[in-house]
């Protein structure tokens, strides 16, 4: 009997392979050619695009994976820094809302950050003891500070001139002052009888404002001869300080849920305003009363002052946030920040139906339903896994910040970085991702001279050896006109680019005409836009500067040299005749 071969099963193709993140993947999308598989992990906040065909990432962004802590605007306020529990500090974007950097030297969490008032430097302070100087240029760590014995610093403050920068810490009573340029301790400051909650140094750079879990807020002259102190008294604990940017007012917030406004120059109180209905949120799982009467969640533990020091933002551990008038007292609006059921604190009423004899059901360890197949070897554990837990976050505010311009704040809660804005028009570009933007397109459009959709795609790309190239190879006549129809986006990038060039191509006056078209076509743009584009045009400016110095110093050093050549032919002539002379 002949038996026919049967087929063997042949094992799954399998066309490539790789890690994409350390958890385990939550979504998958593929776009409609098939080229790019967009990866989502929502336990690190990852946001992955990968092309297959190159293996290369076309998009990568991770947010935080754990608690905010804090945040702050750049002098310019085009960049947020936000400070996390999971020890990493990232710059974002505020025009395109992309992470643009992330600093992972700490070794704990980040609890506090501040930006110098000079120059592009960052101070941070964690609970791994040290607190570092970042340069937000070279995107280093350039000077790492700390105390003698190990302290975990919860605030961080810097003075106007950035040579001095102090952290204060729950672990000791004492503030901690260091230089910037040594990086030495200079002095710790003794008299708070409680952890140090907050500081701040005051606009004008003459004292430091520190406030304490012992129910004082310390003015101190660190920069006298004679370092005195001034001492206000309340009524709970001091949970955050804000200083007027005219240094002439101080708002304290305490535990009792009270506001209160203070002089600077007299150091008496001179308004106050009880903030406990309006920062009130919903109930927990946990509160065995209602949200009208749990105390938890009636206290701001954070505060900024707008601009012009009219307004003041407060949030604490509520689903609020409080807008109030400095001069009135009046709260002007309440922003919820959340309605996510799956948060607890943002329901004023539970539901009575997920109540059981043993208590609520989101505490117990999985869900509740009365069934004699339940698993109930161990009480209050999920099924399968007994050493798994579930908690439920809370909602809650951990910081505010209101930016330079005034026109907008944010703000660090459980659900990620919050931006409010007054300006209805931001622009957002996520890059225009397409696959037809390579740089083999980029120089056909240069040669078929299609000179703006080149720089477009150019500037998507962000390669500067690809925009030096298409930068040379534009015509000086059509700078005018790409000027004028380039979309407003792009103008920042442009002054950028158009500055580093300048800085190291020889040709100075196609640089030159550049900038020129730049500021004449679009300087009322520059001029209502002057936070965010005050940096590009700051490094314009610089270079320009040099280049104006360096040809200054060139004309000067051959000043005789060119007295010489002016003068040369009369001279040769006179030194000609003499020598036919002498062979006469």
């Amino acid at each position: 009997m002949l038996r026919a071969p049967t087929a063997k099963a042949k094992p799954p193709l399998t066309k490539d392979s790789c890690s994409i993140s350390q958890q385990e993947l939550d979504d998958v999308a593929i776009n409609h050619s098939g080229e790019w598989l967009a990866l989502g992990a929502a336990k690190l906040g990852q946001l992955l695009v990968w092309e297959w065909q190159s293996e290369s990432y076309v998009l990568k962004q991770q947010g935080h994976f754990d608690t905010l802590n804090d945040l702050v605007y750049s002098r310019e306020g085009n960049h947020i820094v936000t400070a996390a529990d999971d020890g990493k500090v990232k710059v974002w974007d505020t025009q395109s809302g992309f992470c643009i950097v992330t600093f992972t030297e700490h070794s704990s969490g980040v609890t506090a950050c501040k930006f110098a008032r000079k120059g592009n430097v960052l101070f941070t302070a964690s609970l791994d003891g040290s607190v570092r100087a970042w340069d937000l240029i070279r995107y280093r760590n350039f000077r790492t500070f700390s105390a003698p014995t190990r302290l975990s610093f919860s605030t961080v403050a810097v003075d106007l001139s950035g040579d001095v920068v102090c952290a204060g810490s729950l672990d000791s009573f004492s503030i901690h002052i260091w230089s910037v340029q040594t990086g030495q301790l200079l002095d710790q400051l003794a008299g708070h009888e409680g952890p140090v909650s907050s500081l701040a140094f005051t606009p004008s750079g003459g004292s430091l404002v520190s406030g304490s879990w012992d129910h004082t807020v310390r003015i101190w002259n660190v920069f006298d001869r004679t370092p005195t102190t001034e001492i206000l008294q309340l009524q709970a604990n001091v949970t955050d300080i804000a200083v007027r940017p005219d240094s002439k007012q101080i708002a304290v917030s305490t535990l009792d849920g009270q506001l209160t406004f203070w002089s600077l120059a007299e150091g008496t109180q001179s308004a106050s305003l009880d903030g406990r209905r309006d920062v009130s949120g919903g109930r927990r799982l946990s509160d065995r009363r209602t949200a009208a009467n749990v105390e938890g969640t009636k206290a701001f533990n954070c505060l900024s002052y707008s601009a012009d020091g009219s307004c003041i933002i407060a949030g604490g551990n509520s689903k609020n946030l409080c807008l109030y008038d400095v001069l009135t007292g009046g709260l002007l609006k309440k922003y919820t920040i959340s309605i996510n059921l799956s948060l607890q604190g943002t329901q004023a009423y539970l539901n009575s139906s997920a109540l059981t004899e043993a208590g609520p059901a989101g505490l117990l360890g999985g869900e509740y339903e009365p069934s004699f197949h339940d698993d109930r070897t161990l009480p209050g554990a999920g099924r399968g896994d007994f050493t798994s837990r579930r908690t439920q976050p809370e909602v809650r505010v951990t910081a505010v910040a209101f930016s330079p311009a005034g026109r907008g704040f944010c703000a660090a809660s459980t659900e990620g970085l919050l931006v409010y804005s007054l300006d209805r028009d931001l622009q957002f570009d996520p890059f225009e991702l397409d696959i037809n933007v390579t740089q083999a397109n980029t120089m056909k459009a240069v040669e078929d001279c299609l000179y703006l959709r080149a720089l477009i795609m150019g500037f998507r790309l962000n390669e500067s050896f690809l925009l030096k190239r298409v930068f040379e190879a534009i015509p000086l006549i059509e700078v005018v006109r790409l000027v004028k129809q380039l979309p407003e986006i792009y103008l920042a990038r442009l002054v950028r680019s158009v500055a580093q060039t300048t800085d190291v191509s020889p040709h100075l006056e196609r640089n030159l005409r550049w900038i020129e078209a730049l500021l004449n076509t679009h300087g009322p743009y520059f001029k209502a836009n002057m936070p965010a584009a005050s940096q590009e045009l700051g490094v314009a400016q610089k270079i320009i500067n040099t280049i104006q110095a360096d040809l200054g110093r060139i004309a000067d050093e051959n000043v005789h040299l060119l007295d010489y050549v002016l003068g040369g032919p009369s001279g040769l002539d006179e030194h000609s005749t003499v020598i036919n002379n002498g062979w006469s």
